[in-house]
Parts: structure tokens; sequence; C-alpha cells
């Protein structure tokens, strides 16, 4: 009896955790339709026609775009898995993009080594990716945890940093002549694209899915994932319990960043096969923020938001061919992000209160 009460906490628990993002979203699609109206000079009824079928049409609508929005999806779950570990130990690890953009470069760099066997070459440059990514993020971890600076300022400062060096050496000495890019990777640095070359979707979808699962093992399931969510939840009771605050914050944006920079490895091995020059960030850290935010840092919720942030940007093209903006996209990822912000607020606000009225009481 007690299992069963157990089990149904859990559940309603789980369900009350999905109501907040679910209605962010439908009312994130229908204030885009206000606009689409706005735009377009059309009723209600045809605009929010017009905006449902052209994002699902450039999404879900046929083999390609199913393809395509799989191809959206794979680096969201990186970054938005990299995302969640960091606020699950209660820090704000806004330098994903950069450890990305690290993994990207240790990739297209361990992948022109040439004479190597692929079942050697891939795990390399997965491997090389995570170490760059990991290297990357420790950095600021080891900065907050030993000096106390602030996380925020110097991810956001490392992102600049990991940018402008890869550009050096993309255009420098890593350049393909009379390119903007390093030369192609070896043919044996290279996933496994198992519907053929000419379809970009890869083997890098299931190692995304895989580490979502590992992730979960990785928080709920094992004495580590227990002591940094300890250090999320309550860093002065954690300490008090006998756990090692500065250790798990290190520990913690390692993780972070070795997931991150895995994410730009598998992007360049099994999607852009090079590092190219960057004239700005390539966002998939700063959307990985998001999707960890709509998922509540949770595993299977960062596998759901990145799905669905993954078939909106998927669909920005079909959105264009039906003259509607692409930019529509990014205004309800805004929103959703907004309402999601709000309910972590709200929730603040009453935990504040309750505190307030135990100390009073």
């Amino acid at each position: 009896m007690a299992n069963k009460n157990t089990t149904s906490n859990k559940l309603k628990a789980a369900l009350s955790t999905l109501v907040f993002p679910i209605i962010s979203i439908i009312i994130a699609m229908f204030i885009a339709v206000f606009f689409v109206m706005w735009a377009e000079g059309e009723n209600f009824f045809v605009a929010t026609i017009t905006l449902f079928q052209a994002i699902w049409e450039g999404s879900f609508g046929t083999s390609f775009s199913i393809i395509e929005t799989l191809v959206f999806v794979t680096p969201l779950l990186f970054t938005g898995l990299a995302n969640a570990v960091a606020f699950k130990t209660g820090l704000f690890n806004i330098g994903v993009e950069g450890q990305f953009i690290m993994g990207i470069f240790a990739a297209a760099a361990i992948g022109l080594i040439p004479g190597l066997p692929a079942i050697i070459h891939v795990p390399l440059v997965l491997l090389g990716g995570m170490l760059a990514g990991a290297i990357w993020a420790a950095i600021p971890g080891f900065l907050k945890a030993k000096v106390g600076t602030n996380e925020v300022i110097n991810t956001i400062m490392m992102n600049f940093i990991a940018m402008f060096f890869v550009n050096y050496m993309v255009m420098g000495p890593l350049n393909a002549p009379g390119k903007a890019t390093t030369p192609l990777i070896q043919d044996s640095a290279k996933l496994w694209r198992f519907l053929g070359e000419a379809n970009r979707i890869n083997i890098g979808l299931f190692i995304g899915i895989l580490l979502v699962a590992l992730v979960y093992v990785l928080l709920w399931k094992t004495t580590i994932g227990y002591e940094l969510r300890a250090v999320g939840l309550n860093p002065h009771a954690a300490e008090y319990g006998g756990i090692d605050i500065k250790k798990n914050i290190i520990l913690a944006m390692a993780i972070s960043g070795a997931i991150a920079g895995l994410g730009g490895a598998v992007h360049v091995a099994g999607i852009q096969y090079q590092a190219i020059q960057l004239f700005g960030f390539t966002n998939f850290g700063f959307d990985g923020i998001a999707v960890a935010l709509l998922g509540k840092s949770h595993p299977v919720g960062v596998l759901l938001s990145a799905t669905l942030f993954g078939a909106l940007n998927s669909s920005s093209l079909n959105l264009q061919l039906a003259n509607i903006p692409k930019d529509i996209v990014y205004l309800i990822q805004a929103i959703i992000i907004i309402f999601v912000a709000a309910d972590y607020i709200y929730k603040w606000i009453g935990e504040k209160r309750k505190k307030e009225a135990m100390i009073n009481g």
C-alpha cells in the first residue's frame, strides 16, 4: 500500500511539473498567432491555421523535414543536458556555448590525423571534444570554488575567448587554403549517417539519447549525483552533512563542459566535417539554457524540450515560404522562456514567504 501511495505521489508530482511548461507553450503559440494576424492582416482562424500548418509541415510534415528536425534536435540534447547538470548544482553555466565551440575545434583538429582506423579515430574525436569542453568549463568552476568569483561573468568571457581562439586557429595554423574553414576531417573520423550521405542525420542522435539516460542515472542513482543535487538545493545544509562544496562545484562544471564539448564533437563528426570561421556564436549553447529551463533540468524533460525547440528551428524555412517571418520562431521561444522564468520567480517568492512565516510564527 505504501509503495502504491509513493508511486501515486511521484506521478502527481511529475504531472504538476509538466503542467506549467505545457501551458506556456500553448500561450506562446497563440500569442504568436496575433503577431501573424498583425503582419498578414488575416483573421484569427486563418492566422492560426496558417501558423500551425507551416510549423507542422516544416518540422514533421515530410520525411525530409523530420530528418532535418532531428538534426536540429541533436546538438540541443547535449547543450540542454550540459545546462541541466549545472542548474541541478545551483550553477548558471552561460559558457556552454564556448564549451561547445571548443568541442568543435578539438574534434576538427583530431579528425585531421591521418592513418587511424575508424574504431579508434571516432572515439578519439569524441573524447577530445569532451576533454576540451571539460577543461574550458573547469576553469570558471575552479575560480568560483577557490576564489568565489561569479561563474556567470567568467563563463561569458570564456565564450568570447573560445570563439576568437577558434577563429584564429581556423584562419591560421589549421586553415584550408582559400577557405574560411579547416580541411575536411578524415573519413575514419566521421559518424555514420545511417540514412545515407545525402541525409545529415547520424548516430550522434542516438549518442544524445543515450546520454539522456546516463545523466539521469548519474543525477538520481549515484552518490556523485546525490551530492551535486544536494549542493544545488542547499549548499549550507550539504556542507553541514559533510559534502565538499568546492569539489562538487568544479566537478559539476567539468561534467557540464564535457557534455557540451561532446555535443560540439558530434556536430563536427556527424554534420559539418570541419570547423568554420565564426562571425557570431552558434547559439546552440544559449538555446540549451532555454531547453534546460523548459525541461525543468530533468533529462527526460530536456529530451522533450529539445524536440520542441528543434522542431521550431527546423520549421523556420517553411515559415518564410508561407510569408511568415522566421523570427516568429524566436518570438515563440522567448515567450516560453518568459513564462518558465515567471514560474521560477513565483515559486521563489512562495518559498521566501513560507520561510518568513516560519520565522515570524
